[in-house]
């Protein structure tokens, strides 16, 4: 564990923060399409990303969901980090979009650490900041763009994270991920494919020229 952790987070934490991570964190694998926390739930510990990309989504109250962000190497979600230090639920769900290693770390240390180590209180603010940059991004994007671009960026987004051109994901996820409908989303693609900038299939779509 000491040797991933440096990998992904040697050039943040010190050496003394690695060895307490390592001695109280525990490492969990989980496959793409595996949920790692819900809406509703108390959140008992903090993901810190070894490898994979895990997405994180809202729910309105018809349960449409919203795509938020994607966490990926060296990054942590700062929602969770809220909902473990105020003792609330979760008001997010996560999910693996790809398979993926993370080590979870228990609240108690969290806090604690806040007060030892520079280098994790540099690290709690900087997630903080990332995160509400991205959310400000996907509210810019409802706000401002139309869904035609939306669509285009959310695809340049899954083929960066998922380093494929190669697109797995059925036209009804999309719309879950984007708050449409299936048929907008549909109709979106098939442009897309006319204009020559992707290839629709029956179980997947690649990238030509995005």
């Amino acid at each position: 564990m000491i040797q991933e952790l440096k990998s992904s987070y040697g050039r943040q934490f010190e050496e003394a923060l690695i060895n307490e991570i390592a001695q109280v964190g525990t490492f969990k694998e989980v496959q793409a399409g595996q949920k790692l926390m819900d809406i509703g739930e108390y959140i008992k510990g903090m993901p810190l990303l070894i490898s994979g990309v895990i997405k994180v989504m809202r729910e309105d109250s018809e349960g449409d969901e919203l795509l938020l962000y994607y966490l990926e190497q060296g990054d942590t979600c700062s929602m969770t980090m809220s909902c473990c230090i105020g003792q609330t639920r979760s008001e997010i769900r996560a999910v693996a979009e790809t398979d993926a290693r993370l080590i979870m770390i228990p609240v108690r240390k969290m806090e604690e650490w806040i007060a030892n180590y520079r280098s994790w209180r540099n690290f709690v603010f900087e997630s903080y900041n990332n995160r509400l940059n991205e959310l400000l991004q996907t509210i810019d994007s409802i706000a401002f763009m139309n869904m035609d671009e939306r669509l285009v960026n959310y695809l340049r987004e899954k083929q960066r994270v998922n380093e494929d051109r190669i697109i797995r994901n059925t036209h009804q996820e999309i719309a879950y991920d984007l708050h449409s409908s299936r048929v907008v989303i549909s109709r979106l693609l098939k442009k897309l494919e006319q204009l020559g900038k992707i290839e629709l299939h029956r179980n997947y779509i690649k990238i030509k020229d995005l």
